[in-house]
């Protein structure tokens, strides 16, 4: 099951990208976040950046960017 699960993800994740790719007419920069990242950019080759602390950087940015 373990495995269906992480394979199952990971071609989800294939469709999303190959079908956005198409919609932009070529390559996206695709980059992972989160806690599973590291698990499912070993098993893909569509994911190029891992950042697992993306959202926490995007709101220390927005927070410096409103600091009085």
């Amino acid at each position: 099951m373990q495995s269906g699960i992480i394979f199952g993800y990971v071609g989800l994740i294939e469709g999303i990208v190959t079908r956005i790719q198409q919609e932009l007419g070529g390559k996206a920069k695709v980059v992972a976040t989160g806690g599973y990242a590291e698990l499912m950019a070993r098993e893909t080759a569509v994911i190029d950046v891992v950042e697992p602390n993306l959202t926490l950087i995007g709101l220390r940015l927005v927070y410096r960017m409103n600091k009085a």
